[in-house]
C-alpha cells in the first residue's frame, strides 16, 4: 500500500554514502486537514509514488466499471421488478373491474336508490377480487344532471390527491373495459412517501345515465423495499470489490516494486564506490533477468573501472618518479647551463646565442617538471592548504606588479579595476597568486596586445576575481576543454612565453581545493574572461558570484580606459609614470618614484595627495611566497596554455 498516507508522518529510507544508503526524508508538503493542503499532498504523492500512481489509477478505473456495471444493473432490477409488479396490479384490476361490471349488468333496478345500493354491494364484491389494492375510487366521467350513482372514494383515497385530471380525460375517452394507469406517490400511515400504481378504466351502468370511471390503487412500497435491498447489497458489494481490488494492487505493486527498488539502492551503492554490489539473482522471471543483466554490467564497470584506476595509478606514479628522478640531473644540467650563460660574453656569437636558448629551454623545462611534480600532488591528494586572512586587492596589485614587464613586452595595458574585494578573506596566498598570475599569463598571450581589465569584488560571502581579454577567444566546444591538461586550441599556434599547458588545470585544482569556482566566458573575436570566486570564510559556500561570469562588454573589442585612469602601456615606460586607475576604498594614496635604467635622465613622480597608486617599475618578474608551489627559488609561473 502507499507509505506516508497518515497526517503528519515522514517516509524514510536509509542512504549513507560509507554504506551505501542514504537518507532521504519524505514528508507531506502540507497539512492533511485543510482543502488545499490535502489536495497539495495527493498531488505530491502523485509525483513520486509510484505505488500511490498504480493504486490511485486502479482504484478509479476500477470504481467507474463497478459504478458502471452498478448503475446498469440497478436500472434492469428497478425496472423488471416494476413491470412484474405492473403485471400482476392490472390483472388483478381487471379481475375486479370486471366483476364490478358483470354484478351491474346483471341488475334489473332502474331507480337512483336502487342503483346505488347495487353499486356498493358490486364495489364490496369487486374490493374481494384487488386484496392487494389499498382504495378504489368510483367517478362519473362528466359532471351531468342525468348523473344517478353517486361518487364512491375509499377514506384511504379521497385524502390524497392521487387520481389525476389527465389520466381522468384518458379513461373517459378510452372504450369500455381498456384500462390506463399512472405511477404516483403517496404517503402512507407512518408519513413515508412510496410509490404508487392507479389503475383506471371505464363501465357502463344501465340506467345510470352519465359513463363512470372505476379506480384502484396500490402501493408499491414492498417493491421498492425490495429495490432498495438490492441497491445496498449491489453498493456493499462495490465498495468492497474495490477495496480487494486495491489491497491486491498494493500488493502485486510491492512485490514488483521492491526488486526495482533492490536494483535502484544497489545502484547508488555503486555510485557510492561499492563496486562489489550486486542485486540477488532469484528464479527465471523477467526482474530475475533484469537482476542478472544489472550484475553483469556491474561486473563489466567494476573491471574497467579497476582497470582504468590502476592506469591512472601507474601513470601518476610514472610521472612523479620521472619528476622527481629528472631533478638531480636537471639541477646539475641548470648549474652548467647558468655558469654557461653567467660566460655567454666570453663566446663568439654563435655560441653565445645557443647558450641563451639553452639557458631559456633549461628554465622552461624545469618549469614543467615543477608542474608536473605539482599536478602529481593534487593526483596523489597530497596537497594542504594554508589558509589565512589575505587581502585580494592588494594581492592582485602584486601579481600585476609582476607581470608588467610581460605585458609590456605584448603591447597590453593593464587596468584594475577594485570596487570591492578590500576586507580580509581567508585562502591560501601562494595558490590564489599562482591562479591569478596564470590567468593574466594567459590573457596576455592571447590578448592580441589589447587591454587587458582584472575586476576584483566581493559581496557578504565571497570574493571574485576576473580577468578580461579582447584577444582571439575560443568557441564553446573548447571553452569545455579550457582546463584540461595539455589541451591546446590551436596547436600550431606558436607560444611567445613558454609555459607548460597545466597552468589552468592546476589553477582548477587550486580553486576546487577552496571550494571556489573558476569559470570562463569566452567568444571567437571578442576575447575571454576568466573569473575566480572563492569564499571569504572556511566552510562558506558561495552563494553568488560578486562579479558576473559574462562581461558587461561581452561584445567590445577593446577596453576604453577610464578618463580618471592612466594604465600600463608600453610606450609610456621611457616618458611618463605608470600610473593604476584610480582604486576607491585602498588604504591610502601612496607615491612611488619610478627609475628605470635607460637614457632618461629625470623621472616625473606622481604626487602625494593623488588618488592614483603608482605602479612597480617595469623589472624582472617579482618572486615571493606567493610564487608557484614546488618551484626552485628565483623561478615563475606565467603559464597560460591552458588554451593556447
Amino acid at each position: 500500500m502507499v507509505d506516508g498516507a497518515a497526517a503528519g508522518t515522514t517516509r524514510t529510507r536509509t542512504r549513507d554514502h560509507g554504506d551505501g544508503n542514504d537518507a532521504i526524508a519524505w514528508s507531506t508538503p502540507a497539512s492533511w486537514w485543510t482543502f488545499r493542503g490535502f489536495w497539495t499532498n495527493v498531488l505530491f504523492f502523485w509525483r513520486t509514488s509510484l505505488p500511490f500512481r498504480t493504486i490511485t489509477l486502479s482504484v478509479a478505473l476500477t470504481t467507474a466499471t463497478v459504478l458502471s456495471v452498478g448503475l446498469v444493473m440497478s436500472n434492469t432490477i428497478a425496472s423488471n421488478l416494476f413491470e412484474a409488479q405492473l403485471a400482476q396490479t392490472l390483472a388483478e384490476s381487471h379481475r375486479a373491474t370486471t366483476q364490478a361490471q358483470e354484478a351491474m349488468d346483471s341488475g334489473v333496478e332502474t331507480d337512483a336508490v336502487a342503483l346505488n345500493t347495487l353499486l356498493k354491494q358490486a364495489l364490496e364484491d369487486a374490493n374481494q377480487a384487488a386484496p392487494n389494492a389499498i382504495g378504489y375510487a368510483f367517478y362519473a366521467s362528466t359532471d351531468s344532471p342525468d348523473q344517478v350513482l353517486q361518487d364512491q372514494i375509499s377514506p384511504s383515497v379521497a385524502d390524497q390527491d392521487l387520481i389525476t385530471p389527465e389520466l381522468r380525460q384518458e379513461v373517459s375517452t378510452a372504450e369500455s373495459g381498456v384500462q390506463h394507469y399512472q405511477s404516483r406517490a403517496l404517503v402512507d400511515a407512518d408519513g413515508e412517501v412510496v410509490p404508487a400504481i392507479v389503475v383506471g378504466t371505464r363501465i357502463t351502468v344501465q340506467g345510470g345515465g352519465a359513463p363512470y370511471q372505476l379506480y384502484y390503487v396500490y402501493s408499491l412500497q414492498e417493491t421498492q423495499r425490495s429495490l432498495d435491498f438490492v441497491q445496498r447489497t449491489l453498493v456493499g458489494s462495490m465498495i468492497v470489490l474495490v477495496l480487494i481490488i486495491a489491497v491486491i494492487t498494493g500488493f502485486v505493486m510491492r512485490a514488483v516494486i521492491q526488486p526495482i527498488r533492490l536494483a535502484a539502492q544497489t545502484s547508488r551503492k555503486l555510485a557510492a564506490g561499492h563496486l562489489e554490489e550486486r542485486i540477488p539473482e532469484q528464479g527465471e522471471d523477467d526482474i530475475a533477468t533484469l537482476g542478472r543483466s544489472f550484475n553483469d554490467m556491474a561486473d563489466s564497470l567494476q573491471e574497467q573501472i579497476e582497470q582504468l584506476a590502476h592506469l591512472s595509478k601507474v601513470q601518476q606514479r610514472f610521472v612523479s618518479d620521472v619528476s622527481h628522478e629528472l631533478r638531480t640531473p636537471l639541477t646539475t644540467i641548470r648549474l652548467a647551463g647558468t655558469m654557461l650563460f653567467d660566460s655567454r660574453d666570453d663566446f663568439d656569437p654563435i655560441t653565445a646565442r645557443s647558450v641563451e636558448l639553452l639557458h631559456d629551454q633549461i628554465e622552461r623545462f624545469e618549469l614543467l617538471l615543477s608542474d608536473l611534480l605539482e599536478i602529481s600532488r593534487f593526483d596523489a591528494g597530497a596537497v594542504e592548504l594554508l589558509r589565512e586572512e589575505n587581502n585580494l586587492v592588494e594581492l592582485c596589485d602584486e601579481v600585476i606588479g609582476s607581470m608588467t614587464p610581460v605585458a609590456l613586452d605584448h603591447g597590453s595595458e593593464l587596468v584594475l579595476l577594485a570596487p570591492g574585494g578590500y576586507g580580509d578573506s581567508e585562502f591560501d596566498r601562494r595558490r590564489v597568486a599562482r591562479v591569478v598570475r596564470n590567468l593574466l599569463g594567459n590573457a596576455i598571450e592571447h590578448g592580441e596586445g589589447r587591454p587587458i581589465v582584472i575586476r576584483v569584488d566581493s559581496n557578504e560571502t565571497a570574493v571574485a576575481v576576473s580577468v578580461r581579454d579582447y584577444g582571439v577567444g575560443m568557441s564553446e566546444q573548447q571553452v569545455e576543454r579550457a582546463f584540461d591538461r595539455f589541451w591546446r586550441a590551436d596547436p600550431s599556434r606558436k607560444r611567445t612565453m613558454g609555459g607548460s599547458g597545466l597552468g589552468l588545470a592546476i589553477s582548477a585544482e587550486d580553486v576546487a581545493l577552496h571550494d571556489g569556482r573558476l569559470e570562463v566566458w569566452s567568444r571567437l573575436g571578442r576575447g575571454s574572461n576568466f573569473l575566480l570566486t572563492l569564499p571569504r570564510h572556511v566552510g562558506e559556500p558561495v552563494v553568488t558570484s560578486p562579479l558576473p561570469l559574462e562581461p558587461p562588454d561581452a561584445g567590445a573589442t577593446t577596453f576604453e580606459v577610464p578618463s580618471d585612469s592612466e594604465a600600463f602601456a608600453a610606450e609610456d615606460v621611457d616618458t611618463q609614470p605608470i600610473i593604476l586607475p584610480t582604486l576607491d576604498g585602498l588604504q591610502a594614496a601612496r607615491t612611488e618614484s619610478i627609475e628605470i635604467v635607460g637614457d632618461v635622465d629625470s623621472m616625473a613622480t606622481v604626487p602625494a595627495d593623488t588618488e592614483s597608486r603608482s605602479a612597480r617599475t617595469p623589472r624582472d618578474p617579482v618572486v615571493d611566497d606567493a610564487g608557484p608551489l614546488g618551484d626552485e627559488p628565483g623561478t615563475t609561473d606565467q603559464d597560460g596554455d591552458g588554451r593556447s
